[in-house]
């Protein structure tokens, strides 16, 4: 991992050596990984239901409607300020993401306020699973070989949830469109020697890719 700070070729922190050649580059919508991975859908949840006990305990209280209306301003206060704050980091966060998929490894570079790249070289793979969204995005989860360790602090929130012991990087919210599933997995499978076929799988379901490497 090193700081990004000059990009000799986009997403990637030095120019590629002799033989490797990028196959896929892309990132992450931000609306997608900012509701899965920063849970704007919970905290609104959370929000609401704190704020419908305040009304009704407001009116059990014999407050009058009005009184009982101006009760949780307070916490919708606190709601927008919250979920406006998430949200400009889940943008911020997928804005600086770029994910790079070549013949030899997968490259994440994140980070806002302190950029990293993060080298996953396919013999440190162990397998790979998609899972597909009905928004239209999916994730790639990355299962490294043991032995291997992903860094928390560096590669959050490009990590498959609460996976802390050992840490699986993921290429989060892709367009499904974009073909990243399919170049991910014939390139773990060249790298393996092993043959793959094409994916096809219902929404929110884990499919295993072949990895570069088996345990």
């Amino acid at each position: 991992m090193r700081e990004h700070e000059i990009e000799p070729v986009h997403g990637l922190p030095e120019e590629l050596p002799a033989g490797e050649g990028i196959l896929w580059q892309g990132g992450p919508r931000w609306w997608p990984l900012a509701r899965r991975a920063l849970h704007l859908k919970g905290l609104a949840i959370y929000f609401g239901v704190l704020m419908t006990w305040r009304v009704a305990s407001a009116i059990a209280d014999g407050a009058t409607p009005a009184e009982a209306a101006m009760a949780p301003l307070t916490l919708m206060a606190m709601a927008v300020i919250s979920l406006g704050l998430l949200t400009l980091i889940g943008r911020l966060q997928a804005g600086s993401a770029v994910y790079t998929v070549t013949n030899r490894r997968i490259v994440l570079r994140v980070g806002v306020a302190l950029p990293m790249t993060v080298n996953i070289p396919f013999d440190t793979i162990q397998s790979a699973a998609l899972r597909r969204h009905s928004d239209g995005t999916e994730d790639i989860i990355l299962a490294l070989l043991p032995g291997q360790r992903a860094s928390w602090v560096a590669l959050w929130p490009h990590l498959r949830p609460w996976r802390l012991t050992r840490p699986e990087p993921m290429l989060r919210a892709i367009p499904v469109s974009s073909g990243a599933a399919q170049v991910v997995a014939r390139a773990l499978a060249a790298s393996a020697g092993m043959p793959v076929g094409a994916m096809a799988q219902p929404a929110g379901q884990d499919i295993s890719v072949p990895g570069a490497a088996v345990a």
